[in-house]
């Protein structure tokens, strides 16, 4: 049976898949990344991680994988396959997809941004299913952003496309990793949100999920703390929605596990911004943690595709 290599590579954890030509996952799989042990121990244990799943395929579907697709975190170049940075993986210039086809008998590989990645899965078998633009928009540790057009990911000139996370919201806001200070990330990531309730609560270990909680029992200190994230994040949608005019903003990550407690006021708080903008759907992410994993599939298939075509 024909099938292609999948991984998703995170800061704490791997996932990987086998993907029939249909999409179908074949084989699933998990791994630790193992940070701890430094870039070179970790761009091993993916190289390995990506031969044990070549040769569990040759054990069960009688063929090796043609072709493999791995998402990474960080700054990539996609075109030269190399894993250019990664700040909280610690690797710089890595020559991931030359590393792997040689790892995996010369396969073709496919390179991808893990949020470019994750998004193409949403757009083309995920919630934007049928979309022909559409803005992916995970909710997580950071806030990143995928700009689908008509089945493709728009990378941008140097492949920074889509990093709705630091267009400024608040100009007086709260300083940003990134230099900047009042960032879409900085006031309504799930960190952000964890950051606000913990402070607003007393309690060090509290999180954006307890904020959630505590809004759906009716704390008023709760409600405010969310509200406010909310706040920033439709001012930051609906200035991303004035340029692209996407037809649906898929919104995921942790923050959106929330469901309705997030969706209901921030459809409600876009809806209240917007002047001539047509409103998009504004829907939660279909595929959850596996989005990179299917993206990472669907690039690896699409490399093929692209091959036999030329």
């Amino acid at each position: 049976m024909k099938h292609v290599i999948a991984l998703d590579v995170g800061g704490t954890g791997m996932k990987a898949a086998l993907v029939g030509a249909d999409g179908t996952l074949l084989h699933e799989a998990r791994r630790a990344t193992g940070r701890e042990r430094g870039p070179d121990a970790v761009v091993e244990s993916i190289l390995a991680f990506a031969a044990e799943l070549r040769a569990h395929g040759e054990q069960h579907f009688g063929e090796s994988a043609v072709a493999a697709g791995v998402a990474v975190p960080g700054i990539i170049d996609a075109e030269n396959g190399i894993a250019v940075y990664a700040s909280n993986l610690g690797w710089r210039d890595v020559p991931m997809r030359t590393l792997l086809g040689e790892r995996l008998g010369g396969v073709p590989v496919a390179l991808g941004h893990d949020v470019r990645t994750g998004g193409l899965a949403e757009g083309r078998i995920g919630a934007g299913k049928g979309a022909d633009r559409f803005l992916f928009v995970p909710l997580g540790t950071g806030i990143a952003g995928a700009i689908g057009i008509t089945g493709t990911i728009e990378a941008g000139a140097h492949g920074y496309a889509g990093e709705i996370g630091h267009i400024v919201v608040r100009p007086d806001g709260p300083d940003c990793g990134c230099g900047q200070r009042g960032c879409l990330e900085a006031l309504a990531s799930a960190s952000a949100v964890s950051r606000a309730w913990a402070a607003a609560s007393g309690d060090p270990e509290a999180d954006a999920a307890d904020c959630a909680k505590a809004v759906e029992s009716g704390d008023p200190a709760a409600v405010r703390v969310w509200q406010d994230a909310v706040d920033a994040l439709a001012a930051g949608l609906v200035t991303a929605l004035t340029l692209l005019d996407p037809r649906a903003l898929i919104i995921g990550g942790g923050l959106a596990e929330a469901g309705e407690t997030l969706f209901v006021p921030l459809r409600a708080a876009v809806e209240e911004r917007v002047t001539f903008q047509k409103l998009p759907d504004i829907v939660p992410a279909a595929l959850g943690d596996t989005a990179g994993c299917l993206g990472a599939g669907l690039l690896a298939w699409d490399l093929l595709s692209t091959e036999v075509s030329a």
